[in-house]
């Protein structure tokens, strides 16, 4: 990522007259570019990442601003450090959750995160920097488990408040899907790419993206991509250097719409601000959801993610979870009666 864009991939240099700020995608003839539109989760959850908790402006309104940061971890700052250094902002590829692109859900994102393995992190890292990772990172090298688990959790934190903005954003994901299509079959694809957003542009036959550390590279024979982005009006996500795509997000059309109403109940509850809206749920129904199976069915989620939940709040003594028979069962404590209390 970097101060203007969230670029996840360094992508590839080449020969041409370089644009300030821009990388520059060379299309050649537009009428023969195969173009997709891929809404996706992850894209989404790194470019609110980069604007809510990176300072890397991404267009979110200031009142969801303040209710996003609020779900954060306490753990934020030291997480969020190396991925938005003002020196340079390159994200490995395995913890940008955009790196299995088109990939599946959002909570297979995150058991995948959840599951990196700490080496894998570790010689990424170093391939990416040729050896001599800067200073920013060094504490993700000397310990990568913990940067991954403290990474996990604030990707989490952020997400779950955000979920059902991303929920009601479904039609206008799907009327995006059809006015690409649209324009597409009758050969108005250049007005598409022409205005994807403020920070974008097509200048001829060549995509112009904003970038503090540019690159011209040729789109050949490789499909695109195009990840409309529920979350700020400047949102701007892409790679370019892989070789079966191009992917391209850009804020989705009519997303004001969506932010102009007030943050969802999940964030204005007081006990979700402080727990964040999953954890606050599983907690207040601690009595009556009496096991694991409960858990992960009420919430609608896997199994893994409500025990990554229950996991949380038992680290903070909010509950216990013990085993009756073949079920893992859980109750609140004494501290997560008198929580839930002091914020009911």
């Amino acid at each position: 990522m970097s101060a203007s864009v969230d670029r996840v991939t360094e992508g590839v240099r080449q020969a041409g007259e370089h644009v300030p700020g821009k990388t520059q995608l060379r299309l050649g003839r537009i009428d023969t570019v195969a173009v997709s539109v891929v809404p996706h989760a992850g894209a989404t959850l790194m470019s609110l990442l980069a604007d809510v908790l990176g300072e890397r402006p991404q267009g979110v309104p200031p009142h969801w601003r303040r209710a996003l940061r609020a779900a954060a971890p306490a753990v934020t700052g030291r997480v969020v450090g190396p991925l938005f250094s003002p020196a340079y902002s390159q994200v490995p590829d395995s913890v940008t959750m955009t790196g299995t692109f088109p990939g599946a859900g959002i909570d297979a994102m995150f058991e995948e995160l959840a599951e990196l393995p700490p080496d894998r992190l570790t010689a990424e890292l170093e391939s990416d920097f040729d050896g001599r990772v800067p200073a920013q990172w060094r504490p993700v090298v000397n310990d990568p488990r913990r940067f991954i688990a403290d990474y996990a959790a604030v990707l989490r934190g952020l997400w779950d408040a955000f979920a059902p903005i991303w929920r009601r954003a479904r039609p206008l994901l799907d009327r995006e899907t059809e006015r690409v299509g649209v324009a597409s079959v009758t050969g108005r694809l250049d007005a598409v790419l022409s205005g994807l957003s403020p920070r974008t542009g097509l200048d001829g036959t060549t995509m112009l993206l904003p970038d503090p550390n540019p690159v011209v590279a040729d789109l050949g024979h490789r499909p695109v991509s195009l990840v409309p982005l529920v979350s700020g009006s400047r949102a701007s996500v892409f790679s370019i250097d892989r070789d079966d795509l191009v992917w391209i997000g850009y804020p989705v059309p009519g997303l004001g719409r969506l932010w102009d109403e007030q943050p969802p109940p999940g964030i204005t509850d007081r006990l979700a601000l402080v727990l964040g809206p999953v954890r606050a749920e599983i907690l207040r129904q601690a009595g009556r959801l009496n096991h694991m199976g409960d858990v992960a069915a009420e919430l609608r989620c896997s199994p893994s993610t409500a025990t990554y939940h229950c996991t949380q709040l038992e680290q903070a003594g909010l509950i216990v979870r013990y085993r009756r028979g073949r079920q893992v069962r859980l109750r609140r404590t004494a501290d997560g009666d008198a929580l839930v209390d002091l914020m009911s």
